[in-house]
Parts: C-alpha cells; sequence; structure tokens
C-alpha cells in the first residue's frame, strides 16, 4: 500500500518518529525528514515492517533523496531523569532543531507530542505506515540506533545488543541478572531486571 506523500496541501511538512522506547540500554532516537516532491516510496515503509537489511539498504537511498533530514539522541541518564515519553518527545525537538529548513507542520507518530517553535503539529497514531515522511523518520532513526547498538555490543557482548539491540529478550534479562546493569541500562527501567 502507498503511504501518503503529503499530509496538507501546501505546507512544508516534517515526518518525526522516535525508536527505543522499550529498551532496557541504549539511548531514545528521533528522526526529521523533509521530503522532496519528487520522492518515490521505493519500499519505504514502518521501519518495524522491514528486515535489517532492506532497512539498511534504504538509508543512503532516503538521505539522498529528500530535502532535509536530522537525527538526535538522548541518553538514558536523561531517559531516566526526564521518564521515557517526554526524552522522546524531546530527542524529536532535538531532531527538528538541526534541520536547514524550517518546517511549517510536523508530522508526528502516536498520539503525544510538546509543542515546538509555535509550528503547528499533528499527531498521527500509526502514522509509520501512513505517511511517507514519518516511515522514513523511522527508518533514519533505527538504522542509526540499531548502528549505535552494535557499536556498544563491542565493549559488552554479554547482553547481546548486536541483536536485540537493546531489547528485552530472555538473553539480555538473564544477562542483567548475571552481570548486572552497565552504564548504558536505563536506571529507571530497573524494575524489569530486579
Amino acid at each position: 500500500m502507498d503511504l501518503l506523500k503529503k499530509w496538507s496541501s501546501s505546507y512544508i511538512e516534517a515526518g518525526c518518529d522516535e525508536v527505543g522506547r522499550g529498551c532496557l540500554s541504549g539511548p531514545v532516537v528521533a528522526a526529521a525528514v523533509i521530503l522532496d516532491h519528487n520522492f518515490q516510496q521505493n519500499l519505504v515503509n514502518d521501519s518495524k515492517k522491514l528486515n535489517f537489511k532492506t532497512r539498511m539498504g534504504l538509508d543512503e537511498y532516503i538521505k539522498n533523496n529528500i530535502q532535509d533530514y536530522a537525527v538526535a539522541e538522548l541518553p538514558p541518564a536523561f531517559i531516566d531523569q526526564h521518564n521515557i515519553l517526554n526524552a522522546s518527545i524531546h530527542a524529536m525537538h532535538r531532531a527538528l532543531d538541526q534541520l536547514t529548513i524550517r518546517p511549517e507542520l510536523i508530522l508526528v507518530d502516536g498520539n503525544k507530542f510538546h509543542p515546538y517553535n509555535y509550528i503547528p503539529h499533528e499527531c498521527i497514531i500509526k502514522g509509520d505506515s501512513k505517511v511517507l515522511s514519518i516511515a522514513a523518520a523511522s527508518i533514519l532513526a533505527k538504522n542509526y540506533r540499531d548502528r549505535l547498538m552494535i557499536e556498544l555490543h563491542d565493549e559488552f557482548p554479554e547482553y547481546g545488543w548486536d541483536t536485540n539491540f537493546g531489547y528485552a529478550t530472555k538473553k539480555h534479562q538473564e544477562a542483567l541478572i548475571k552481570y548486572g546493569p552497565t552504564k548504558y541500562h536505563r536506571q529507571s527501567f530497573r524494575l524489569k531486571y530486579d
């Protein structure tokens, strides 16, 4: 199914999405994408519907065929201090801060967002499977975070981050019980592995 290329008729739109909300370790990562009007879907979809190889293969295609994009991350300490919802929204704001083109409408995956710089926004539930700019943002955010977790895996291989990317798999939870949390774990998520 083709995703919507435009939500509005005339506004410059930035699609935003985040990844890593449900993880036990690693940062929350958000991306903002402003599409080019000539952008073709070319397999771009909700990142959760794509396998690792397809997603990674789309990375350069997206970056080279859109008007603007930015990716931002916030560490576990920020998540612990501000809670995961606020950290996710703040990460989206950070990504929007880095855009060189100022959007006139912000399209957000999900149902919660904090106003940003007096720019109107629209929260779209399952937006990453409905709107092309949000889908592209979901892919860039997921690829960025997956690469980072693979790097962190080299430092702490016991937790299996090269395959679970910080999510609460059985192996990850067993490693937490055996070795305890690392500096990359979210202390506020402790209850899940005490």
